[in-house]
């Protein structure tokens, strides 16, 4: 029987004794009874095995433990015995430590004593040297020799430096300075040649002859004005030429990448540091040309008009700017064997002359702009061509304001960015004040001010059909406004966002400084991309600026207030073009309505005033001027139809953004809001019932007939309305209420109406009240 599985760690009763019995059940179903006892018994059999092999098993490790006690207790012996062998030599150690420390203070001491005399005796040898080199040196200076003098007064430094503490060690320095330096004149016309020759061999003797005497300065400043002599004189033969100043700017910019390439690949050979030399000669040149750049600029700027001077300026710039590229992609990959403080210096001087002008960009941009808006006509002797040429300017508007963002990006890498928003503002402020005196001057050709006297009533829509135009126009500036606003928003945050720093604090300078200090620090500079005219130039401005950014990033670019101000403007000026389309359409109107004060009719008694007492009112017929104002108003949704089926976004925007006269009343449940046409329909019946209530007040009798003719003529007017689907105002309800009220019962009706209102109609009437 196999009892191993009594081991596994997953031993399972239940399954073990299924499995047992599994077997039997299927061959012997009538056996399962004898087999239980049997495997009862093998079970007790293999466990009194069990037990007794766990008793052999006790039994043989207590017989073992003494034996492990006493090996414990011999390792213990020897351990104690171990360590106190360890002391006795540690003791043994000490003695002897103490028995020899005065020898080895003697063998010090003889040491000290065999060094000084070392020292003596080549201080004593130098010294002889140098006796013997100084006596030699004029036999050796009549040789020519450059590389044997050289070596002469190699050995005489060398020499000089074992002398230090000899009396007379500051006139051998001086002696020796004044060997050097006829070393130097004597070499001088040698060097001028080899360095103008670009001899290779001869100018690798110069460099080793003068590190040996530590003049490399000396040698260095040779090179470096020989060269810059030749380039200086490139620039003057460029200077006199008829070539403009941009062009010879360029032409000597290009002989200086040329000169890098080309000094860098010879200096190679030559000197250890190659890159810092070529570097410095280029700042050196820079610096030595006459006339210089910022002289140039100047007289250059001086010469173009007040038109051009942006625009020259940006020419000249470019020329700057693509130089500095042109080194930049020449230094990159050896940026890390540079020195960096030399090529920020070189930065420096290829941009520094513009450093003034960039500081001026947004007073010569905005000077800009301003002249060039002032070329957009908006003024023209018909109406048509007014409307034509306001549409017309939006483009040319946007245009001018995308082209600045543009220069402002070229001229000054996105740090004008306040400069221009204080130009953009100047722009728009001019172009708005233009556009107002545009809609202005239309008000007076459509004469909206005048009032005539006949009362002729003539339909006329061409100067409503011209103000739907001027909205639409006002729409399209208010999109542009809001796409341009996003597009500056997002061209600056991608161009001058590398210059705010993620420490920064708004209105803190402390993130400027700890941002340059990060920037120091870090390992992969490059000074080309860190200039910043701006940081030093207007450290206000660039802070300024910084506020500027970090709203841009907290806020997204879709939520920039860049050009709260011109929206504003903008959004005035669109305020102004829906007052002008409100006033041409209820012109007509109201030259109507002022003529119902001035009717004859309402204090006249005629022979027939008796009879029409009597009649009802529904026999009396509307007067002309409210049949007038009632066919003109139902002709109104005709033309308020482009408003709905015209798909015109900007139109639409300039709708939504606009407000008209004579709003609805308060407590008014009205869905007009939702429909513009619906929107301008009420606002102008509102304006028509108020100003009619106006005029009826205004009216200083009414007879009895009159009475009824008014009450006659605001309910044709009504009438009007709720063919319109608006509904009458409170005060005309009012008024004609009072107008038909008898004059029994006036006293009492008029308890539940305004009392003013109740009174002047009493006086009008003639009533008591």
């Amino acid at each position: 029987m196999d009892f191993s599985k009594f081991l596994d760690d997953d031993f399972d009763v239940k399954d073990w004794v299924n499995g047992v019995f599994k077997t039997v059940q299927k061959d012997a179903p009538g056996k399962v009874d004898g087999h239980a006892a049997t495997l009862v018994m093998k079970l007790q059999l293999f466990i009194q095995e069990v037990n007794n092999a766990i008793e052999e098993s006790s039994h043989q490790a207590l017989q073992n433990m003494p034996r492990v006690l006493r090996d414990v207790e011999a390792l213990k012996q020897e351990a104690s015995f171990l360590k106190e062998q360890m002391v006795l030599v540690k003791e043994d150690i000490r003695k002897f430590e103490q028995d020899t420390v005065q020898s080895m203070q003697v063998l010090v001491e003889i040491d000290q004593v065999k060094s000084r005399m070392q020292d003596a005796a080549e201080a004593l040898q130098e010294a002889d040297k140098w006796s013997t080199l100084s006596a030699d040196i004029e036999e050796t200076f009549k040789t020519q020799d450059v590389v044997v003098i050289s070596s002469k007064l190699t050995s005489m430094q060398s020499s000089l430096a074992m002398l230090v503490d000899t009396p007379d060690y500051s006139e051998k320095c001086v002696h020796l300075e004044a060997l050097k330096n006829r070393l130097e004149a004597m070499a001088s016309p040698q060097i001028v040649a080899t360095f103008n020759s670009q001899t290779l061999e001869q100018a690798k003797v110069f460099v080793k002859v003068f590190m040996e005497i530590d003049r490399m300065p000396q040698l260095l400043t040779y090179y470096y004005k020989c060269h810059k002599g030749q380039l200086v004189t490139v620039w003057q033969d460029l200077c006199q030429s008829e070539l403009s100043l941009d062009r010879q700017l360029t032409e000597f910019y290009d002989t200086l990448l040329a000169t890098w390439h080309s000094q860098l690949q010879w200096s190679s050979q030559v000197f250890k540091n190659p890159y810092e030399i070529v570097t410095v000669l280029l700042i050196q040149t820079l610096g030595a040309m006459v006339p210089s750049i910022p002289v140039c600029l100047s007289t250059g700027m001086e010469r173009a008009g007040q038109e051009a001077k942006l625009l020259t300026l940006l020419d000249l710039y470019e020329t700057a700017a693509h130089f500095a590229k042109g080194l930049e992609a020449a230094m990159l990959p050896h940026l890390g064997e540079s020195n960096l403080l030399k090529v920020g210096e070189l930065v420096t001087a290829v941009y520094g002359s513009y450093r003034p002008y960039q500081l001026q960009y947004g007073e010569l941009e905005e000077s800009h702009l301003l002249i060039q808006i002032s070329a957009v006509p908006l003024e023209r002797g018909e109406v048509m061509d007014c409307v034509q040429e306001l549409s017309h300017s939006v483009n040319k508007l946007f245009s001018l304001a995308t082209a600045a963002v543009d220069r402002c990006i070229k001229l000054t890498d996105g740090l004008g960015v306040c400069g221009l928003l204080k130009a953009l503002k100047a722009l728009f402020t001019k172009y708005v004040s233009d556009f107002a005196g545009t809609l202005q001057s239309i008000r007076k050709k459509c004469k909206l001010e005048d009032m005539p006297n006949g009362s002729l009533f003539q339909e006329d829509w061409t100067a409503f059909q011209n103000s739907v135009r001027i909205i639409a126009t006002c729409g399209e500036l208010l999109r542009q406004c809001g796409a341009y606003e996003q597009q500056l928003a997002n061209r600056f945050l991608l161009t001058a966002g590398r210059y705010l720093s993620d420490s920064y604090s708004p209105s803190s300078l402390t993130g400027i400084q700890e941002a340059s200090a990060t920037d120091r620090r870090s390992s992969t500079r490059n000074p080309w991309q860190e200039y910043n005219y701006l940081l030093k130039g207007n450290a206000a401005e660039y802070a300024s600026l910084m506020d500027v950014l970090y709203n841009l990033k907290e806020k997204g670019t879709g939520n920039s207030s860049l050009l709260a101000e011109p929206r504003s403007a903008l959004t005035r000026l669109n305020q102004q073009a829906h007052q002008l389309a409100f006033d041409s359409v209820f012109l007509r109107i109201k030259q109507q309505l002022v003529l119902v004060s001035k009717l004859e009719s309402w204090s006249s008694s005629g022979s027939g005033e008796t009879l029409t007492e009597a009649l009802p009112t529904f026999s009396l017929s509307p007067l002309e001027y409210i049949t007038n104002i009632g066919q003109y108003i139902m002709s109104l949704p005709l033309h308020l139809e482009p408003f709905v089926t015209q798909e015109d976004s900007a139109l639409e925007l300039a709708l939504h953004a606009g407000k008209l006269p004579f709003p609805p009343e308060q407590g008014d449940d009205l869905p007009e809001l939702d429909n513009i046409a619906d929107y301008w329909l009420g606002s102008v019946a509102r304006a028509t019932m108020q100003t009619y209530c106006d005029v009826i007040l205004q009216i200083p009798e009414l007879t009895p007939h009159s009475t009824k003719q008014l009450a006659t003529d605001i309910d044709y007017l009504s009438n009007v309305m709720d063919a319109l689907g608006l509904q009458p105002s409170r005060m005309l309800q009012q008024i004609v209420t009072l107008l038909k009220t008898k004059p029994e019962d006036y006293r009492q009706t008029a308890k539940t109406l305004p009392r003013r209102l109740a009174s002047t109609f009493a006086a009008m009437r003639r009533l008591d009240y």
